[in-house]
């Protein structure tokens, strides 16, 4: 291979932890560790986030359900809900340690099939890691105050097998009793509950009464591998009658080929430069969610990055956002139940897949439904819809190793259908509208890259009586910009190179609702550095991470900034008072 393709194929595949003939991600050797007098203590990892509203509460009860050594993919334990101890809310604790050197896994909790979260680990140092974390899981009160339900929980190779590692993994349940608290410690908390109509579409505020996995049997994890775009899983299902809501709440990861799916080039750029790398099909993936072989609804991930993406060193000890904690995405599917009603006693297929899909993608869902405690059945009806297909417009100007990839789209969804129980007939319209604009640039023969991508999605979900009065509405937007430049030059050593990284990512939200709810969010990471590799291993380099993090709702405000650099933290500050957000 001409040096210059050679180069062109170490951006694509050492900054961007993309495989060809090499690891998916790269490792850090002792090089970079200064001399210590003693043992060093073991790394503790970080993913900046809100502190719960529960934090300062007592627990009416702790449940440690599970503590266990991986020697397998997987372990399970029996989940029953704990005996005399009132609670409204729950907080799921995930905590792990690791004292091996294997790399990039991935995991996932299950309860009944159901999946409570997903988290990633971070890279290994030779004193070991540990790490942990805190989520609200009170929309899974149905399933949490059940007994005798099988808790399941992966730990997922990405990067060959497993080999001289060993991870330590702990799961403990927290119950609060948010009612019986001192009312000065939950007013917020108390507000939200009882004087905001709007929790009518706020799942945690408002549990399911039931929640229907959409999610694989297997003893390897309940997630479903798609390993292309052909590939379509489903489940059957079957609905209570007396159902008068539905929303599928969807969890997914991107692997292998498509980790880095938003820095992939068209497949014809990579034929026509003869590449080795398989990372092809563009930049654009979608996640779409189809009823009984229907389309009724799409979401565009956000690109979370694992410990050894871009640039390892940028992840330590700060983790990239989401890495411990993944989001969760919801489609409104109340507009459809005139379809999943219509026969008793009837199935319906929920089904699952992502466009233009490399090898590969880890994937399942929850259905959650809401069921009428004072009728046996409702009725339902469609009153109008629309196709959500996104449409794209790709553009591609390149020679030999330079050029331009450019995918933008722009799709609109707008379904309605009324539910009548015992509350009454009530029409539930659903709007969303999602923007998508990518651009892979690529200069001086291969040896530069810039990504950046850009998304924005609205989601409006509005319920009206018959009258046509406003029962509940809610709108979200959420934003998450991206953009990475990289350089790849040759060292002076054979099979050596300098890469230098710089990233920028955010996840933004804004959310506005009935009865006064508002809040805003706005998570940001900014990193630059680098590094010299051979063969995949660094050995040496530097890097620094800043993050702002800030949130307003009605629990109050919180912002935190952290500066990471040469491995450590070096500023951390955190405050509980309303301010601005520093950036747009």
């Amino acid at each position: 291979m001409p040096p210059s393709l050679l180069l062109l194929s170490l951006i694509l595949i050492l900054p961007f932890s993309a495989a060809s003939s090499l690891p998916l991600h790269l490792s850090q050797t002792t090089h970079l560790r200064r001399p210590q007098s003693a043992p060093a203590p073991p790394q503790q990892y970080i993913e900046v986030a809100r502190p719960l509203p529960f934090d300062s509460l007592t627990p009416s009860c702790i449940l440690p359900l599970l503590s266990h050594t991986f020697s397998t993919p997987t372990t399970n334990a029996t989940y029953s809900s704990p005996t005399n101890c009132s609670w409204s809310n729950a907080v799921l604790h995930f905590s792990a340690a690791s004292n091996g050197s294997h790399r990039g896994r991935i995991a996932a909790v299950w309860l009944s099939s159901a999946e409570l979260a997903r988290t990633s680990t971070p890279e290994p140092t030779p004193e070991g890691t540990f790490w942990n974390f805190r989520k609200d899981v009170t929309r899974y009160a149905s399933l949490l105050r059940s007994s005798n339900l099988t808790l399941s929980v992966a730990l997922h190779s990405l990067v060959g097998q497993v080999s001289n590692d060993t991870y330590n993994a702990n799961v403990t349940f927290l119950y609060y009793d948010v009612n019986k608290t001192d009312h000065a410690v939950t007013a917020p908390l108390t507000l939200i509950r009882h004087e905001q109509s709007s929790e009518y579409l706020e799942m945690n505020e408002n549990p399911a009464d039931l929640i229907v996995p959409i999610s694989a049997p297997g003893d390897q994890g309940h997630w479903f591998k798609i390993e292309k775009e052909s590939d379509s899983v489903s489940r059957k299902f079957q609905i209570p009658s007396n159902t008068y809501r539905a929303v599928i709440e969807i969890y997914v990861s991107s692997h292998d080929r498509d980790e880095f799916w938003y820095s992939n080039p068209p497949d014809y750029y990579l034929e026509i430069n003869n590449l080795p790398s398989k990372r092809g099909h563009g930049s654009y993936r979608e996640v779409a969610v189809k009823l009984n072989d229907n389309l009724v609804g799409a979401v565009i991930p956000f690109p979370v990055i694992y410990g050894g993406g871009i640039n390892p060193l940028f992840w330590q000890p700060l983790v990239s956002i989401g890495a411990f904690y993944f989001p969760s995405y919801e489609v409104e599917l109340t507009p459809y139940l005139g379809i999943m009603l219509e026969k008793e006693n009837s199935l319906h297929s929920l089904g699952l897949e992502v466009a233009d899909a490399l090898p590969y993608w880890l994937i399942d869902a929850n259905l959650h439904l809401w069921l009428d405690s004072n009728g046996d059945r409702v009725s339902a009806g469609p009153i109008e819809y629309s196709d959500p297909r996104i449409r794209l417009e790709r553009e591609s100007k390149f020679h030999e190793l330079d050029g331009k990839f450019k995918v933008e789209g722009e799709t609109k969804r707008e379904v309605s259908g009324w539910v009548n129980s015992s509350a009454g007939n009530f029409t539930t319209h659903v709007y969303g509208k999602v923007e998508f604009q990518s651009k892979l640039m690529l200069k001086h023969g291969g040896k530069k890259v810039r990504v950046k991508q850009e998304v924005k999605v609205v989601d409006e979900v509005h319920v009206r009586s018959n009258l046509g009065h406003s029962v509940a509405e809610v709108a979200r937007e959420r934003r998450y910009p991206l953009q990475v430049r990289a350089t790849v030059m040759p060292g002076s050593e054979n099979e050596t190179y300098w890469i230098a990284a710089e990233l920028e990512h955010s996840f933004k939200e804004e959310k506005k609702g009935s009865g006064g709810l508002r809040s805003e969010l706005e998570n940001r990471q900014k990193c630059r550095g680098w590094m010299f590799v051979r063969d995949c291993q660094i050995l040496s380099g530097a890097a620094a991470t800043s993050q702002s993090y800030y949130a307003k709702d009605g629990y109050g405000c919180y912002a935190r900034h952290v500066l990471a650099d040469g491995g450590a933290v070096k500023n951390d500050t955190h405050s509980f008072v309303c301010a601005p957000t520093a950036s747009s």
